[in-house]
């Protein structure tokens, strides 16, 4: 195991080394070229109200919002240098504008709340020049931003497979191991074709992305919620040799195999699927003197991750048996908190849920916390029901002992 991991270090940097030889001039474009977008689409879109045409309205607001302002990655870019809140005041003007044309507010009105939005990306737009120049079309850039995406979107998957693997391993299982290896392959190809289809079949828009984002994410939450529970239930057990001999394998052969299964799926599907399509798009705007460097970008970006499934999963290893259930199980809420957060700002993106904003509640990206009383309510409830079954679990092995 150290043999490998060595080689696989060794590897990476002189990948490392190898791309960083190549010429890294810089051809950086401006946002303010996206917020000029933005700008076309949402002047189209008052036009069409003004003539009473609400549908088209909405429909160019909402293609301001996921073509330009999130697929030319000015939302990530705001939540990441400016601020999660800056980002969220953004989103919420998009959404406002669309609910002042469905109210039928006065034309001036709308305007108004639409020139603020401007303003705001304009202001947004001079400071990203400054701290983050747009991706550039340089050989380099295109290596980086491919590395990006594959670090970006299987660091998740990756912390979900490692904590399931280590777990199967520490608590006798390994032979079930192939079941998440199993789940995994399924998921990828399942991405693959997913993206596949909505890209040359159903032609799904970028709302249509959120809805499905959203949907995986809510499922994802209550798989890995119930994964959760489920190992932290165990920490208090009187006889772990009798439990990993016995009821491990009897719970892992009926329902808990499949939880563990889905738990898998579901981390590596909806990272995937985005995945693939982030590098349709990277493929379609690069020339294809280029496609080498995305190429080496994501093949280093591979071993990135193994190196990082390594450390996890050795990490994992050699914690005591008491302490790796609590981590694993709190990992695992973690992202089920997180998933309820996103999720349901995905389906408010996609405008299946309305958005109530909480004034003065701060945005805290990493937790998945929005300042709306939709994505708080259900992360409120998840809290709830956490504190109760942990308060029954608990309650349960002292009265055993």
């Amino acid at each position: 195991m150290k043999n490998k991991f060595n080689k696989l270090l060794l590897t990476f940097c002189m990948l490392a080394i190898l791309v960083l030889s190549f010429n890294t001039n810089t051809y950086a474009a401006s946002w303010h070229e996206v917020r000029e977008d933005i700008k076309i689409r949402i002047n189209k879109g008052l036009d069409l109200y003004e003539e009473g045409n609400l549908e088209k309205a909405k429909k160019s607001i909402t293609d301001a919002y996921f073509i330009p302002f999130e697929g030319k990655e000015m939302e990530q870019a705001i939540q990441r240098y400016i601020g999660g809140q800056n980002a969220f005041k953004v989103e919420y003007m998009f959404s406002q504008i669309k609910k002042l044309m469905d109210k039928g507010a006065d034309k001036h009105k709308v305007k108004a709340l639409s020139d603020r939005l401007l303003k705001e990306l304009d202001a947004y737009a001079t400071k990203l020049d400054e701290l983050a120049p747009r991706e550039d079309d340089s050989p380099f850039a295109k290596f980086l931003y491919s590395f990006m995406i594959i670090l970006r979107e299987g660091f998740e998957a990756i912390l979900v497979i490692g904590a399931i693997l280590a777990y199967l391993i520490k608590s006798g299982n390994e032979d079930k191991a192939k079941t998440v290896y199993n789940s995994s392959f399924v998921a990828i190809i399942a991405s693959i074709l997913t993206a596949f289809l909505f890209k040359y079949v159903f032609h799904i828009s970028g709302l249509g992305q959120e809805l499905l984002e959203g949907i995986t994410m809510l499922l994802a939450m209550v798989v890995l919620f119930s994964v959760s529970f489920w190992l932290i239930s165990k920490v208090e057990a009187k006889k772990w040799d009798e439990y990993i001999k016995g009821k491990v394998k009897d719970s892992l052969a009926t329902g808990n195999s499949w939880a563990l299964w889905s738990a898998v799926f579901l981390a590596v599907y909806r990272e995937g699927a985005e995945t693939v399509l982030f590098y349709q798009a990277l493929f379609a705007k690069t020339d294809k003197s280029a496609y080498g460097m995305i190429g080496l970008g994501f093949l280093v970006g591979c071993v990135a991750l193994a190196i990082i499934y390594m450390i996890v999963k050795k990490g994992s290893m050699k914690l005591p048996l008491k302490p790796f259930f609590v981590v694993t199980s709190g990992l695992l809420y973690y992202l089920a908190f997180v998933f309820a957060g996103q999720g349901i700002r995905e389906l408010q993106e996609a405008s299946v849920i309305g958005v109530t904003k909480i004034e003065g509640f701060p945005t805290i990206s990493w937790l998945g916390v929005y300042p709306t009383w939709q994505t708080l309510s259900l992360q409120i409830v998840l809290v709830i029901i956490a504190v109760i079954a942990l308060v029954y679990s608990f309650n349960g092995s002292k009265q055993k002992v």
